[in-house]
């Protein structure tokens, strides 16, 4: 089972879909919140987004969101990863909502060769986040310094650091 790609298996135009998707439980948006200290009403208080917000419900917060889908990309895009060194863009489109399904899907915009190292290139990708109908929520751009195969066979190959079983 593959967790990431060397850059010289990133093609540009390249669409890899995230699997499985993610239902969103208002636990979740709720302990997020919790953690990372954000307490804006709009988010934790049922009553105040039904009474005085244009959803009339929850909104979940939008960097869980963008968690989640940078979270699922990992298998696809920066399981090998050197670094990620840049989110160039991040928009949130459309609300997610308690209960909403987010899926993702995240294309090939360009890699480079690194200048400095022959072991290694950058990645440039879009992730796109959408709900179960369809309905684009998220977009985001980032750059990833990915390995080539050379970096990742000197290092232990696919499972670097894995011990074996004893007998």
């Amino acid at each position: 089972m593959r967790f990431g790609r060397y850059f010289e298996e990133f093609e540009v135009g390249a669409v890899y879909k995230h699997w499985p998707g993610k239902t969103v439980t208002e636990y979740d948006d709720h302990l997020f919140c919790l953690l990372t200290m954000n307490h804006h009403p709009l988010h934790m208080d049922a009553n105040y987004a039904e009474k005085t917000t244009d959803f009339g419900r929850n909104v979940v917060v939008g960097n869980y969101v963008y968690s989640l889908l940078l979270g699922m990309s990992v298998p696809d895009v920066s399981g090998k990863a050197i670094a990620n060194l840049e989110v160039e863009s991040l928009r949130h489109i459309a609300p997610t909502f308690h209960g909403d399904t987010v899926y993702g899907e995240t294309e090939v915009l360009d890699k480079t060769p690194s200048k400095s190292k022959d072991d290694r290139g950058v990645v440039h990708v879009e992730t796109r986040g959408y709900k179960q109908d369809g309905t684009v929520v998220c977009v985001f751009r980032r750059k990833v310094m990915v390995p080539r195969r050379s970096y990742g066979e000197s290092r232990g190959g696919e499972q670097p650091g894995r011990p074996e079983p004893k007998s």
